[in-house]
C-alpha cells in the first residue's frame, strides 16, 4: 500500500528551533529530531524564513551537498549548446537554474531518510537528503508558484510499490545529485487514488534533473515519468526500467550529463495522448548510451539533435514525425528501421533533415530501411555511414545537397530508395542539389 499513515507530522520549524535553542551541531539536530519521529510514517516539511532560525540550521555542515555548494563561486553552470535556426528554437529551452549544477544550500533543510517514513515537502525551498530507507516517498506536495530543489546527497530508497520521488504539485521541481545515490522500486506500482503513479521518479509538473553526483534507477516500470516538461542537464545517471527509461509528456529536453538506459521497451520517450501537436524530444549535449527493447528515442512531433554523444541499441533507433540532426554523434544499431519518420503528429510533414553531425548507422538484416521517411528526406550536412541492404527509403521528396554519404564502405552522391514509385519530387538525381534515385 502506498505510505501515507500520518501517525505523526513533524515541522521543519521544530527542526530549526531545536538547532537555534543551543549550540547543537547539524548531527546532533538530525539525531533529536530523528529520535522524535521514531515509528512516523509521515514527516512534514516545510519552508522558514528566519534568518535567525535558518543560520542555526545550517551551522557545521558535513554534507557533500554543502561543501561544493558553499559559496556562488564554486557553483559549477553547464552551458547549453542550443540553436534558434533549428525546425524548433531552443534558445528558451534551459534556465539557469537548470544548468547550474549545484544548489544554493545557504538557507536549505536537511532531512535523514528513515525506513517505512515518508517526507512531504509543502512550500518552496531547498532540502537536503541523505540516509538509507526502505518504503520511504519523498512528496512534494507544494504551492502552483513554488520552486522546490532536492538535493540528494548519498541518498538510499528501495521501495516495494511507490515512487521514491513523487512530485504531487509545484511549479517546478528540482533533483539535484550530489556523492552516490540509488533509488528503486521493486514491485507492482500503487495507484495514488486516480493517479497511476508508475515511475521510480514521478512527476506531474515540471522536472530538472542535474547535479554533480551520480544517480542509479531501477525500476519493475518506468524509471523516470514527467506529465510536463523534463530536463537533465547534469550529473551521471543510470536506469534499469523493464518498461520506459525516460517518459515525459511535453517534452525531454537535454543538455549535459552522462546518461546510460537499458529499457524494456522505449529508452526515452515522449508523448501526450490528449494532444497531438506536443510531446518533443530536444538533445543539445551530453553522453547518452541507449539501450531499448523497441526505440531508443521516440517522440510524438520532434526529434531535434544539436549536439552530444549518443550511442543506441534499439528495434527503432530514432522515430518521431519531424526528425532533424544538426550536429553531434551519433552510433546507432537497429534491429528494424534506424531512423523513422511516421505521420504521429498533425503538425509536421513526415521529415528526415541532417545538416550535420556523424552518423553512424548499422542495420541489421531482413526488411529493414537506414533512414526511412514516411514523407521527405533531406540531407544537407554532416556525414552519413550507413551499413544496410537498404540506406533509404522515403514516400515524399528527397533531396541531397552537401554533406558526406557512405553506404557500405563506399562514398556516394546518390540518395537511393529502397521502393520503386512514392510521392512527388522523385525521379532521378545525383550529387548535391539533385533529387536521389528512385
Amino acid at each position: 500500500m502506498y505510505k501515507k499513515l500520518t501517525t505523526a507530522i513533524i515541522s521543519a520549524v521544530l527542526i530549526l528551533s531545536l538547532a537555534a535553542c543551543g549550540s547543537k551541531t547539524d548531527e546532533e539536530v538530525k539525531t533529536n529530531t530523528q529520535a522524535a519521529v521514531n515509528g512516523a510514517s509521515t514527516v512534514k516539511v516545510e519552508n522558514v524564513s528566519s534568518e535567525e532560525e535558518t543560520t542555526a540550521a545550517t551551522e557545521g555542515k558535513t554534507t557533500a551537498a554543502a561543501t561544493e555548494a558553499s559559496s556562488a563561486t564554486e557553483a559549477i553552470t553547464e552551458t547549453a549548446n542550443v540553436t534558434s535556426g533549428g525546425v524548433m528554437d531552443a534558445t528558451d529551452f534551459f534556465t539557469d537554474r537548470d544548468l547550474a549544477q549545484t544548489a544554493d544550500t545557504s538557507e536549505a533543510q536537511y532531512i535523514t531518510l528513515s525506513d517505512g517514513q515518508d517526507v512531504t515537502i509543502s512550500s518552496k525551498g531547498v532540502y537536503v537528503v541523505s540516509g538509507t530507507a526502505s518504503n520511504a516517498t519523498i512528496i512534494v506536495d507544494a504551492g502552483d508558484d513554488d520552486k522546490v530543489q532536492i538535493v540528494l546527497d548519498n541518498a538510499t530508497i528501495t521501495n516495494d510499490d511507490s515512487p521514491c520521488i513523487y512530485v504531487k504539485n509545484a511549479d517546478k521541481t528540482f533533483v539535484t545529485v550530489s556523492g552516490s545515490n540509488s533509488l528503486s522500486v521493486t514491485g507492482s506500482f500503487t495507484s495514488d487514488g486516480d493517479t497511476k503513479t508508475d515511475a521510480v521518479i514521478f512527476s506531474k509538473d515540471d522536472i530538472t534533473i542535474n547535479g554533480t553526483g551520480s544517480l542509479t534507477i531501477v525500476s519493475s516500470d518506468n524509471g523516470i515519468s514527467g506529465k510536463d516538461d523534463l530536463k537533465i542537464t547534469g550529473g551521471t545517471i543510470n536506469i534499469t526500467a523493464s518498461d520506459a527509461g525516460i517518459e515525459a509528456n511535453d517534452s525531454i529536453r537535454i543538455a549535459a550529463g552522462n546518461i546510460t538506459v537499458s529499457a524494456g521497451n522505449d529508452a526515452l520517450h515522449a508523448e501526450n495522448d490528449d494532444d497531438n501537436s506536443t510531446g518533443f524530444i530536444y538533445i543539445c549535449g551530453g553522453t547518452l548510451d541507449l539501450k531499448a527493447g523497441d526505440d531508443g528515442i521516440h517522440a510524438t512531433t520532434v526529434v531535434q539533435i544539436d549536439g552530444g554523444t549518443i550511442n543506441i541499441t534499439a528495434g527503432e533507433c530514432i522515430e518521431g514525425t519531424y526528425i532533424q540532426i544538426n550536429d553531434g554523434t551519433c552510433t546507432m544499431t537497429a534491429s528494424d528501421d534506424g531512423v523513422n519518420a511516421a505521420k504521429k503528429s498533425s503538425s509536421y510533414t513526415p521529415t528526415i533533415e541532417v545538416n550535420g553531425g556523424y552518423i553512424t548507422l548499422t542495420m541489421g538484416q531482413g526488411d529493414t530501411d537506414g533512414f526511412d521517411s514516411n514523407g521527405n528526406l533531406y540531407i544537407n550536412g554532416g556525414t552519413l555511414d550507413i551499413t544496410a541492404q537498404s540506406p533509404f527509403d522515403y514516400d515524399g521528396e528527397a533531396s541531397y545537397t552537401g554533406g558526406t554519404i557512405i553506404v557500405n564502405g563506399e562514398e556516394t552522391n546518390q540518395i537511393t530508395n529502397q521502393f520503386m514509385g512514392g510521392g512527388p519530387g522523385g525521379g532521378m538525381g545525383g550529387g548535391p542539389g539533385g533529387r536521389g534515385n528512385r
